[in-house]
């Protein structure tokens, strides 16, 4: 995904479209509710993980849709601030 954000992002400059990436961590929902109980990690052991409300998401990808066209952000990572690894570390 990475190598396609920065392709498109090259390709879109002469038309003025702005391409950028956001990488997003664990949001509150339906499908992380296992997380609150504990979930297995790298390690091997289980622990709980931290999760984040939707509106973190959201309001990242609007500040980053209402940029003048004259700039742009490629790349974000949002995510819950006590999560121990960026990524699966």
């Amino acid at each position: 995904m990475t190598g396609l954000t920065r392709a498109a992002a090259l390709d879109g400059r002469p038309v003025d479209i702005g391409v950028g990436q956001i990488d997003i961590g664990n949001v509150a929902s339906e499908m992380t509710e296992k997380m609150i109980e504990g979930v297995p990690q790298a390690d091997g052991s289980i622990r709980t993980e931290p999760r984040m409300e939707l509106s973190a998401v959201t309001d990242t990808f609007l500040a980053m849709a209402r940029l003048p066209l004259s700039a742009n952000v490629l790349f974000m990572t949002v995510m819950a601030t006590k999560m121990p690894f960026v990524g699966r570390g």
